[in-house]
């Protein structure tokens, strides 16, 4: 993945950037709404993931894939950790990205992690709720950003970023495979947590080859004065063929600092990568 030098965010680095502080919003709100009515019938059909042929009163449906993501288990620490994470982790991933692109990546991952989930709770009569497996592909994406950024383990351990990911996925699989081995009663979804990282994996390495699904839903739905965030695909497009001369580069710096990056249309973003490239 790209590590560019400076974050793209039109007002400099946010430490709580807008894609984040609505997340964290909506999940709150959800999590009051469950707490006045934890056991609504309302609530239960709409919000957690249901496992398809589940034995019990509900069932798998298809909103569930993006609803579960906004409800937690009951008490505090299971929403407070998600979020804290979210923030802690995505923070800075919001701010080289682009509101557009890192909400494009958490629903995707969560999408994901529910489908996987899916297939490994079938006929099990318990839902799955719970924004961790969305959480899980932001932790991913900072391990691929920033793989010898120190992380401090329990506030004290300092560990790089490449080396705890990878430990704690390797841990996420091992758990999840005793879990489904020896029917332990645990109420964590260690697949739903390695689902989120695996299709984070797959999603950024599709994206370094130049897929974007945010530019798929540009094109199939063109909006007129679209403004989209910095693309993570690292092969800037050098076919293309674009001559740039000092002029043109002296005018596109003038107005991000005027207008900030996003007011840049997609023809001078690739003039200002191919600039920076030579």
């Amino acid at each position: 993945m790209n590590n560019y030098n400076q974050p793209y965010s039109p007002g400099g680095f946010q430490v709580m950037p807008p894609a984040i502080k609505t997340l964290i919003i909506a999940n709150i709100l959800v999590f009051f709404i469950q707490y006045f009515s934890p056991i609504s019938p309302l609530v239960q059909f709409f919000g957690p993931l249901w496992p398809i042929a589940s034995s019990g009163e509900y069932n798998f449906q298809i909103w569930q894939l993006v609803t579960y993501m906004f409800m937690h288990g009951p008490g505090f620490p299971h929403i407070f950790f998600n979020m804290f994470a979210l923030w802690l982790f995505g923070t800075e991933i919001a701010n080289y990205w682009g509101t557009k692109e890192f909400t494009t990546y958490y629903f995707i991952c969560g999408i994901g992690a529910a489908l996987i989930n899916l297939l490994t709770t079938i006929g099990s009569p318990y839902p799955t709720v719970g924004a961790s497996g969305a959480v899980f592909g932001i932790l991913l994406a900072f391990g691929m950003m920033f793989p010898d950024r120190y992380i401090f383990l329990y506030f004290l351990f300092p560990i790089k970023a490449k080396y705890f990911i990878a430990g704690y996925a390797a841990l996420e699989l091992l758990m999840g495979i005793n879990n489904a081995g020896m029917g332990s009663g645990s109420n964590i979804a260690h697949f739903a947590h390695l689902g989120g990282m695996v299709v984070g994996f797959a999603y950024i390495k599709f994206r370094q080859q130049g897929f974007s699904f945010s530019d798929w839903l540009d094109k199939t739905f063109p909006k007129q004065d679209e403004r989209s965030g910095p693309k993570l695909y690292k092969k800037d497009r050098e076919e293309t063929g674009l001559q740039v001369s000092e002029e043109e580069i002296d005018a596109i710096l003038d107005k991000i600092s005027r207008q900030g990056y996003e007011s840049l249309t997609e023809e001078e973003k690739r003039k200002l990568l191919k600039a920076g490239s030579k």
